[in-house]
C-alpha cells in the first residue's frame, strides 16, 4: 500500500532517492533562485545548468557561497534567449527538466511551445500548486493560478487531469477533486456551477479517471467537514478535498496568494501538460518554495506526464 506524502520534507527525500536530475534554469541571475539551486545541489537533487547573464550569476553565486567551479553556465543576453536555450537543452535530452528563473511565465511558456521543439505534447499546459497549510494533515493541490485565464469546459477537464497526475505522484491513489464555485448549488446564471455539474457527471460516467470529482462546491464545504455537515453537503469530496479547482485564473491566483501570505503556507509549483515538468514559482517566492518546487518537479519527472 502506497502511503500518501503529506509534507515537503518527504517530497525532498523521495526526490533525493531518484538521483540527481539535470535541470536547465532559465534566467538564473537571481539571488533567491541561486540560493534554491545551492540547497538543491547540497541535497543531491540536481545537476544545474545555469543560463543567463554570466557576470551576474557568478557575482551572486560568490555572495551566497555557491561554488560554480563544476557548474555549466551558459551566457545569455536576454530572458527570451535564456528560455529558448533551456527548452533546446531539454528538447535535445541534455537536461531532464526546466526551471523558471527571474523571467515572466509567458516567456518560458513561449519557448516550450516553440515549433522548433517537441515539448508541448497534446495536453493543455496548466499550473499545479501543492500547498501545505498549518493544522491540515494533508496537502492541497490548487490549479490553475498562472496560465489559463478563463478556461472552457474542455480546458477545465484537462486542468483537472493535470492536477490528478501530480496527486498520483504524491501517492494519492484516488484524489478527491473539488470544483470550487461561489455556491454549492447549480445556478444557471453562474456558468462555473453549470460547468462543475457537467464535469462531475463526466467523472461519474468514467470519462475522467483516477479521481473522484464533485462540484459545485463552495470553498468552505470543500475543505471543512464541519462546514459541509452544517450546510448539509454530503458527498465523497465534501470536507475532504485533495484538489481545488477554482473556475478561472483570477480566483485561483487570489486564493493561492491569500493562502501563502495570510496562512503562511508552504508551497511548490510546476507546469504540467508538457512532455517534461517545468518548475515554476512566482519571482517573489521564497527560497524554500523554489526548493520544494524543484523536488516536486523531480518527483513528477519520474512519472508519465
Amino acid at each position: 500500500m502506497v502511503i500518501p506524502i503529506n509534507n515537503f520534507e518527504d517530497i525532498i527525500q523521495q526526490a533525493r532517492e531518484k538521483g540527481p536530475v539535470k535541470i536547465a534554469i532559465a534566467a538564473a541571475e537571481d539571488m533567491l533562485v541561486l540560493e534554491a539551486i545551492k540547497l538543491a545541489g547540497n541535497k543531491g537533487l540536481i545537476i544545474p545548468i545555469l543560463i543567463g547573464d554570466r557576470i551576474k550569476i557568478e557575482k551572486i553565486s560568490k555572495k551566497i557561497g555557491l561554488d560554480t567551479t563544476n557548474i555549466n553556465i551558459i551566457d545569455s543576453e536576454s530572458a527570451e534567449n535564456s528560455a529558448y536555450i533551456a527548452a533546446s537543452l531539454v528538447n535535445n535530452q541534455e537536461a531532464q527538466a526546466i526551471m523558471k528563473g527571474f523571467l515572466d511565465t509567458s516567456v518560458i511558456l513561449k519557448a516550450i511551445l516553440n515549433k522548433n521543439f517537441d515539448l508541448a505534447g497534446n495536453q493543455l499546459i496548466s499550473h499545479v500548486g501543492v500547498i501545505k497549510v498549518k493544522n491540515y494533515n494533508r496537502f492541497f493541490i490548487l490549479s490553475d493560478s498562472a496560465i489559463n485565464i478563463n478556461p472552457t469546459l474542455e480546458e477545465k477537464v484537462m486542468i483537472v487531469e493535470n492536477a490528478v497526475k501530480v496527486a498520483h505522484a504524491l501517492g494519492i491513489k484516488t484524489p478527491k477533486v473539488a470544483l470550487i464555485c461561489p455556491v454549492e448549488k447549480v445556478n444557471p446564471k453562474i456558468q462555473a456551477t453549470v460547468d462543475a455539474e457537467i464535469i462531475t457527471r463526466m467523472n461519474k460516467e468514467g470519462l475522467i479517471k483516477g479521481c473522484t470529482v464533485r462540484g459545485p462546491l463552495a470553498l468552505d464545504n470543500a475543505v471543512s467537514q464541519e462546514a459541509a455537515l452544517h450546510k448539509g453537503v454530503d458527498n465523497p469530496v465534501a470536507g475532504k478535498a485533495d484538489i481545488l479547482i477554482p473556475p478561472d485564473l483570477s480566483s485561483a491566483n487570489i486564493l493561492n496568494k491569500s493562502i501563502e501570505y495570510f496562512a503562511e503556507a508552504e508551497k511548490a509549483g510546476i507546469l504540467m501538460g508538457a512532455k517534461v515538468p517545468i518548475i515554476l514559482t512566482s519571482r517573489a517566492s521564497s527560497t524554500q518554495s523554489k526548493l520544494n518546487s524543484i523536488a516536486l518537479g523531480i518527483l513528477c519527472s519520474h512519472r508519465a506526464l
